[in-house]
C-alpha cells in the first residue's frame, strides 16, 4: 500500500490530492511542525535522509520531491490519466510546469517568505531598523519584482489553457497548485490576477482535491 508522508502546510497536499483524483487505496502519516522554528520534525529523516515532505514509501520504494512523486504514480497508477502523448505539445508543456514550478517560481515564494520573517524576528533593538531595512530592500529590488514576474506569466498562460498542460487536468496541476496557493497568501499581485484566482478556485472546487482536505488535517492554504 501506498503510504505518505504528510507534513502539515506542505507541498505533501498537491500529492494527497493526487492520490484522491487516482482513487488509489493509501494510507496518511501526519506530521506536524515545530512551532517554534516551523521546520518538519527529525522523525521524517527516518523516511528519508533530507528529513523533507513529500515522501511516499511504495512496494518497497522510498520516492521523495513532489515531481517524482506526481509521475511515478500517474505512470504507476494513472491508467492513461493525467499524462498527455508522449511528443505531444501538451506533454511539453507538463515536463515543462514540473520541472518550473519547484525551479523557478519556488526559489522566490521561499525568498519572499523568509524576509518577511526577517523583519519580525527577535532580535536587539539596535539591529532591527538594520535588518528590516535590508530585507525591505531586498524585497523591493529584486523578490517581489521577481515574483510578479512569474505570477504574471503564468496568468498570461493561464488565459490561453483551461488546464497547465492544455484542455486535461494533468501532472503539471497537481504540481503548480501548492507554489500558487503559497503565492496568494504572501503575494497580493496573485489575488488581483483573474486566471490565477480562478485555476486555484476551480481546484478547490474540485471533489477530490476537498476529499485531500477532509483526510489531510488543517491545511493554511485553501
Amino acid at each position: 500500500m501506498i503510504t505518505l508522508h504528510h507534513l502539515e502546510n506542505s507541498r505533501s497536499q498537491r500529492i494527497l490530492w493526487l492520490l484522491e483524483e487516482l482513487g488509489v487505496e493509501y494510507e496518511i502519516k501526519r506530521y506536524e511542525r515545530d512551532p517554534k522554528t516551523n521546520l518538519a520534525p527529525p522523525s521524517l529523516k527516518a523516511i528519508h535522509p533530507l528529513g523533507k515532505s513529500p515522501v511516499i514509501t511504495d512496494n518497497g520504494k522510498t520516492i521523495a520531491e513532489s515531481a517524482v512523486i506526481i509521475d511515478y504514480l500517474i505512470n504507476t497508477y494513472g491508467k492513461d490519466r493525467f499524462m498527455p502523448e508522449v511528443g505531444s505539445d501538451a506533454y511539453n508543456q507538463l515536463q515543462y510546469w514540473l520541472h518550473y514550478a519547484e525551479g523557478s517560481l519556488m526559489p522566490f515564494l521561499v525568498m519572499a517568505l523568509i524576509f518577511q520573517k526577517v523583519k519580525s524576528a527577535p532580535m536587539p533593538f539596535f539591529v532591527r531598523p538594520v535588518a528590516k531595512g535590508i530585507a525591505n530592500q531586498v524585497l523591493k529590488s529584486y523578490v517581489d519584482p521577481n515574483v510578479t514576474n512569474h505570477l504574471q506569466f503564468i496568468e498570461n498562460h493561464l488565459s490561453k489553457n483551461t488546464w497547465f498542460a492544455g484542455d486535461e487536468l494533468s501532472g503539471a496541476d497537481f504540481q503548480m497548485i501548492f507554489p500558487l496557493e503559497a503565492a496568494m497568501s504572501r503575494s497580493e499581485v496573485a489575488s488581483k490576477l483573474p486566471h490565477v484566482l480562478a485555476f486555484v478556485e476551480k481546484v478547490h472546487a474540485l471533489s477530490a482535491y476537498k476529499a485531500a482536505l477532509k483526510k489531510g488535517g488543517p491545511y493554511a492554504y485553501a
